[in-house]
């Protein structure tokens, strides 16, 4: 994309706090499940894989842009990829998620961690470029798993609502979290910068777990982490945006810890959001992806307010407060995204 264009796309508008043409629009886990033309791509490519070849990531990553008229691709990759292609074992169990061969539990799994060989990441780059190509003048956001997420995943083994053994590491071996962290920031911010590196217009930094810590824990054991990686993008020049479920609480510091933009999901509203942030930080979000199946007065009168809150930051951009669901219908996606693109900014005041 040429710099002109890069400077008109709504999307980044949105993020420098501009208002564009029309309020932009992407969903997270847009690229994917919800799409039958995605599960017929899919079949029989185990998910991983499908993340590491690159000319089928590129694809997947395009898919939803071509179909609802997004204002943006969200690369197609999932947030082990760093960690699988540093050579720790971890696949994607169908039904399960993340399963992770041989869990760090002490300071010598930590220190029998692999470190990331850049080369390695060349799928990925190879990835984001085609996807950069295709897309053309529509800008493409790289992302991924926020340290205590990727961390969470290789302490438990697999997905665990409730963290125990993550909860008991960070009380009983501080030392061992620390090392931990510090291995997957690093592994992160290589991630990001590789993809920043082939082409990616703004970079997201995921935080699925976060929401699930007090605050003094997150300050004290997550957050610094966090700003590691946010920091070592933070000469590329491109947005950053933060995002994390459950995080009312949390948003000031997901801010401070060197967001430009911060995504907000569906346990506070925009208008409130903005207020905590003081008005001055441009804001994603924040739909109840559970509203995509009710009736369209009902979800339609969701996506009117979503907007009318979302006016009250210096910039918004419409999305989720989560992930697309697999059952949803694409047609209705389409339809928000046309929603969205009609509701003009001056109507929607807070």
């Amino acid at each position: 994309m040429t710099e002109s264009a890069l400077d008109t796309a709504p999307l980044l508008a949105a993020y420098r706090g501009v208002q564009a043409a029309h309020r932009p629009v992407w969903f997270m886990r847009q690229a994917g499940r919800s799409l039958p033309e995605y599960r017929a791509l899919r079949r029989g490519t185990a998910m991983l894989d499908a993340c590491l070849t690159p000319e089928l990531a590129a694809e997947i990553t395009c898919q939803p842009v071509r179909r609802h008229g997004v204002d943006a691709g969200i690369f197609f990759s999932d947030i082990v990829v760093p960690v699988r292609l540093a050579g720790v074992g971890v696949e994607i169990v169908p039904g399960v998620g993340p399963v992770v061969a041989d869990p760090v539990r002490s300071l010598a799994d930590v220190a029998r961690l692999p470190e990331l060989d850049p080369a390695a990441l060349e799928p990925v780059r190879e990835g984001v470029r085609l996807s950069v190509s295709e897309l053309g003048e529509i800008p493409l956001i790289g992302f991924a798993g926020a340290p205590f997420t990727v961390a969470s995943y290789l302490v438990e083994g697999r997905p665990d609502r409730d963290l125990p053994r993550t909860r008991a590491l960070l009380a009983e071996e501080p030392e061992t979290w620390r090392r931990l962290l510090e291995w997957v920031a690093g592994t992160t911010t290589a991630f990001l910068r590789a993809q920043a590196e082939a082409g990616v217009s703004a970079l997201q930094l995921f935080d699925s777990w976060a929401g699930r810590l007090d605050v003094a824990t997150y300050r004290s054991l997550v957050r610094p982490y966090s700003a590691q990686v946010l920091a070592g993008v933070a000469d590329l020049g491109l947005p950053r945006i933060h995002f994390g479920t459950g995080t009312r609480d949390l948003l000031v510091d997901m801010y401070e810890a060197g967001a430009d933009v911060v995504g907000v999901a569906t346990d506070i509203g925009l208008a409130e959001a903005s207020a905590q942030l003081g008005h001055r930080v441009p804001l994603q979000g924040n739909l109840d992806p559970e509203l995509l199946s009710a009736d369209w007065d009902v979800l339609e009168a969701a996506v009117r307010e979503v907007c009318r809150q979302g006016s009250a930051a210096p910039g918004h951009v419409f999305n989720l407060g989560h992930g697309v669901p697999p059952t949803t219908d694409p047609d209705v996606l389409t339809r928000v995204v046309e929603l969205v693109h009609s509701i003009p900014y001056e109507q929607e005041n807070p």
